[in-house]
């Protein structure tokens, strides 16, 4: 990770755009090569969504186990700077169905 991205999830001023999107594409592909599958729907608007997980595949409409935050908390979730629970209590992190908790488990990615 890059100083700039470093100094942001310390609370600092953000980096710009383009940083922060290539810092969420590329961990999001690092939890889809840790966790392949398509039951789980990771989404980090405005930047990337992704499937993993495996379990049954979802194809049409909104998947049943989905996980969406902005991309300060899961950079902070994926480098372990946060912690699941807190960030699912204090509703940072938005969950839905059975199966989206199993990113929780996954993190920190490092």
């Amino acid at each position: 990770m890059t100083d700039l991205l470093d100094t942001w999830l310390a609370g600092g001023p953000p980096p710009p755009r383009s940083v922060i999107k290539e810092a969420v594409k590329e961990s999001l592909a690092a939890l889809a090569e840790k966790a392949p599958g398509h039951s789980v729907e990771v989404r980090i608007p405005p930047f990337a969504a992704i499937q993993c997980v495996e379990g049954p595949r979802h194809t049409r409409g909104t998947p049943p186990n989905t996980v969406e935050m902005d991309a300060r908390t899961w950079l902070g979730l994926a480098t372990g700077r946060l912690n699941w629970t807190d960030a699912v209590e204090s509703g940072t992190v938005r969950s839905s169905g059975s199966r989206a908790s199993e990113v929780g488990t996954l993190l920190p990615l490092r």
